[in-house]
């Protein structure tokens, strides 16, 4: 069966999730976690990308990322990985892949599913029985978002920007974001959208890609608003 193509269009966000091969660990210790990093900023800006939010867990990787052209995604992902492999299989003496396959995304709605997938990506470590709370995990981009962390791996998007006025205002309203867990429904969509590589999205978006883009946008009826979108 050919496989599903991605759905990217410039300056239209994604959920991109990349897993580790037949679901084993891609992170062995802290020094893996920081190599990754450093390897996502250096290739970033490089590949077109704007990176929004990130959890490095640790058999998969998931991040929200936006690109000014439908290939920075897959530029960004391909240098990343060969050479986080190359870095893995020197410092483990270990050969073959470390990847499985290649990423998966789902095109993501604005406003509706963007503060969506910020909570399911930075909620990630705390639905896994990590930690209790995504300020507690190192490898995610809340301590930055939601208490101003510094981290020069993050590109604020306008949705952010427009939380506030100021830097502690925005901030305020988006640790209000995580008040309350996702809702079943809408943690079922996401993560039905990033497996297909379909478009997640109200109906009346999802209408209009698949008018635009064919009928592979998505596998059925589209779902509400993930009503994330602060008030």
């Amino acid at each position: 069966m050919p496989r599903h193509a991605r759905i990217i269009l410039a300056n239209v966000p994604i959920h991109l999730v990349q897993r580790g091969h037949n679901r084993q660990a891609c992170f062995f210790a802290d020094a893996d976690y920081q190599t990754y990093q450093h390897l996502l900023r250096d290739h970033t800006a490089a590949s077109d990308c704007a990176l929004h939010a990130y959890a490095l867990m640790g058999n998969h990787v998931h991040l929200l990322l936006s690109s000014a052209t439908p290939a920075g995604p897959a530029t960004l992902m391909k240098a990343v990985n060969q050479r986080y492999v190359r870095y893995i299989n020197k410092k483990y003496q270990r050969t073959g892949t470390l990847w499985q396959g290649r990423f998966h995304s789902s095109l993501t709605e604005e406003p509706a599913y963007f503060f969506a997938c910020h909570r399911y990506i930075e909620l990630n470590p705390v639905r896994a029985g990590v930690v209790a709370h995504p300020a507690h995990y190192r490898w995610s981009s809340y301590r930055a978002n939601a208490e101003g962390a510094s981290n020069p791996l993050l590109q604020a998007h306008p949705l952010y920007d427009a939380l506030g006025d100021s830097p502690d205002q925005r901030q305020r309203t988006y640790r209000e974001l995580f008040a309350h867990e996702l809702q079943a429904d809408v943690l079922a969509q996401i993560r039905q959208a990033s497996n297909g590589n379909y478009a997640l999205g109200t109906a009346r978006y999802t209408t209009q890609l698949r008018q635009a883009l064919g009928p592979m946008v998505m596998p059925g009826k589209s779902g509400r608003p993930a009503n994330s979108t602060p008030r």
